[in-house]
C-alpha cells in the first residue's frame, strides 16, 4: 500500500517553519515594496531585498531538505 501514498513535498513545508528565521529580510522589502508603491515610472524595484529574503530561506532550509533526500 506504500506505493499509493502521494508524496509530500517536504520543501514547501521547510520553507514555511524557515520564514519566522528570515523576518529581518522581509521586513526590508515589505518596506522596499511600500516605498516604491507610488512610482508612476516603473524604474524603482525591489528584486534586491525579494532576493535577500529568499536567500535567507533557502539558506536555512538547504541542510535540513538535502538530509531528507539521502
Amino acid at each position: 500500500m506504500k506505493g499509493d501514498v502521494e508524496p509530500v513535498d517536504q520543501k514547501k513545508y521547510l520553507e514555511d517553519s524557515s520564514k519566522p528565521k528570515c523576518v529581518r529580510p522581509l521586513i526590508e522589502y515589505q518596506a522596499c515594496v511600500k516605498r516604491i508603491e507610488g512610482d508612476e515610472t516603473r524604474e524603482k524595484h525591489c528584486t534586491g531585498q525579494y532576493f535577500d529574503y529568499w536567500h535567507c530561506i533557502d539558506r536555512a532550509v538547504a541542510p535540513k531538505l538535502f538530509d531528507k533526500l539521502k
